[in-house]
């Protein structure tokens, strides 16, 4: 026998071991699919539970029970749901500007359009430069973990570009822009997504109402639900000092949060200075005037107030509320940053309601020195206890008067008192003139106040009209159950 012949009769004998090594190896790769095919669609199914109206209902039904966490947004289990993959059409950067619920709504849009045109999202950067000079980054006030885990199966968001896209020293500007405020989607799927695709990466210099109210896909509407209400939790550090807020309030019993708008800012930008001295209209003037972003410098505050465009003094706040039947014991806690005026402005409606607190008399101010000097962390302690009170009533009708009203719908419908300005300030008028008694006052401001917040209702549509529609945020009807 030849070599030649030898080594062939060798291999012949070595095939079928090979052949069989070859099917075991293909059979452990299929198994292996199967395997992986099942737990993803096991995970599917747990995540399409987890998102579901019965799901969320139970539990935000176990977080309201006073046995369990008095924190006002509902803890979810610790769960990886499975990573979305997509073809990623480039990066989407972000920076957002106001308060922290003007930016909480912001976010929320951002999340939405991201997923939309499958592009990856930078975590937010935070309003540093208004006028509040928060210096508060993203991951200072809510948990940045759980915002990119629990969003996983619906884009990719990243805390630092790739090594590649990364400006370096001398290179071009990232290409900014600030879009169409009140855009639907198709706006940005013509207008923005061709710049992304071009420019691999596109930065928004403001987020402010730039996604519309109506006309939307509904799974759009759903995921910027999802992105408020689960989410955006705050950090842990919040979380437990306004866990203890609620807890101490509700030991002595109901409460009404009252987000008294009579702060500095508002009444500067406002104009509204009802109430106020002659020293204190002109410190508001020179400031309003020291604010160049601030457009509207000359204003008519007697005619701006009529048109109930101001929010109501203490003062005010307090006869109405009294008219509405809340009993001189209630228990009221401020949710707003300083008093304009101090205590001294509070002071008339102490005088009415003795039991009226803020965070400084509840929590000692070792509790509170993390937060001092970080408005917006300040007002996320406000937005817990807003969300978890009994009654929410606010004496304006900004960014958190709208977010709160919007998250208490979710949260089961909870009663919130949205004031009619333009017929109060006319009620308030006449009584203090003497032409209403208090029995007629009393049942004017009941009567004006019928439609408190007691059941689902549709937002108002007005096309064109953005601005003067329902906003999402205040009413996302799509996000609950009880609307048809």
């Amino acid at each position: 026998m030849t070599p030649e012949v030898g080594s062939m009769g060798k291999e012949l004998k070595q095939q079928p071991r090979k052949n069989k090594r070859k099917k075991t190896w293909v059979v452990r790769v299929v198994a292996s699919l199967f395997v992986w095919a099942f737990f993803t669609q096991l995970m599917s199914a747990v995540e399409i539970w987890l998102w579901s109206p019965a799901s969320t209902t139970l539990l935000r039904h176990e977080t309201n029970n006073e046995d369990h966490a008095v924190s006002a947004a509902p803890s979810l289990p610790t769960m990886l749901v499975p990573r979305r993959l997509y073809r990623n059409n480039g990066y989407l950067s972000i920076s957002c500007n106001g308060g922290l619920n003007q930016m909480r709504a912001a976010i929320c849009d951002m999340v939405s359009i991201a997923r939309f045109l499958n592009v990856t999202l930078l975590v937010p950067e935070l309003d540093k430069a208004s006028f509040w000079a928060d210096p508060s980054n993203f991951e200072e006030i809510f948990d940045v973990q759980n915002f990119i885990d629990s969003l996983r199966n619906e884009l990719r968001i990243v805390k630092v570009l790739p090594k590649k896209l990364r400006q370096k020293p001398h290179s071009l500007k990232v290409f900014s822009l600030s879009p169409v405020s009140w855009s639907n989607h198709n706006y940005y799927l013509k207008q923005i997504l061709p710049l992304i695709r071009k420019h691999k990466i596109v930065h928004f210099n403001k987020t402010d109402a730039r996604l519309a109210n109506n006309g939307l896909p509904i799974a759009l509407q759903k995921l910027r639900c999802r992105v408020n209400f689960e989410a955006l939790r705050f950090t842990s550090q919040i979380e437990a000092v306004g866990s203890k807020l609620i807890s101490i309030l509700r030991k002595n019993g109901p409460f009404l949060a009252l987000h008294l708008r009579y702060e500095m800012d508002m009444l500067s930008f406002s104009g509204c200075t009802h109430g106020c001295s002659k020293r204190e209209i002109k410190e508001l003037t020179r400031m309003r005037y020291a604010y160049p972003w601030w457009k509207e410098k000359e204003i008519d505050s007697v005619q701006k107030r009529l048109e109930g465009l101001c929010p109501l003094t203490p003062g005010e706040t307090a006869l109405v509320l009294q008219a509405l039947g809340f009993e001189r014991d209630t228990q009221i806690y401020i949710a707003s940053g300083e008093i304009y005026g101090g205590e001294n402005r509070i002071a008339a409606l102490r005088s009415i309601y003795p039991n009226t607190v803020g965070k400084e008399m509840l929590v000692s101010s070792d509790e509170l020195m993390p937060f001092q000097n970080h408005s917006t962390q300040m007002a996320a302690l406000d937005y817990l206890v807003s969300v978890a009170s009994d009654v929410f009533v606010p004496s304006y009708d900004g960014n958190m008067a709208k977010v709160v009203e919007g998250h208490r719908r979710y949260s089961g419908f909870k009663t919130t008192i949205i004031l009619n300005r333009k017929k109060l300030v006319r009620l308030l008028d006449l009584h203090e003139n003497e032409i209403l008694s208090w029995d007629e006052f009393k049942v004017s401001v009941r009567n004006a106040h019928t439609h408190q917040m007691v059941k689902p209702r549709r937002r108002k549509m007005i096309p064109y009209r953005p601005k003067e529609e329902d906003y999402f945020y205040a009413n996302p009807h799509e996000c609950l159950p009880q609307i048809k």
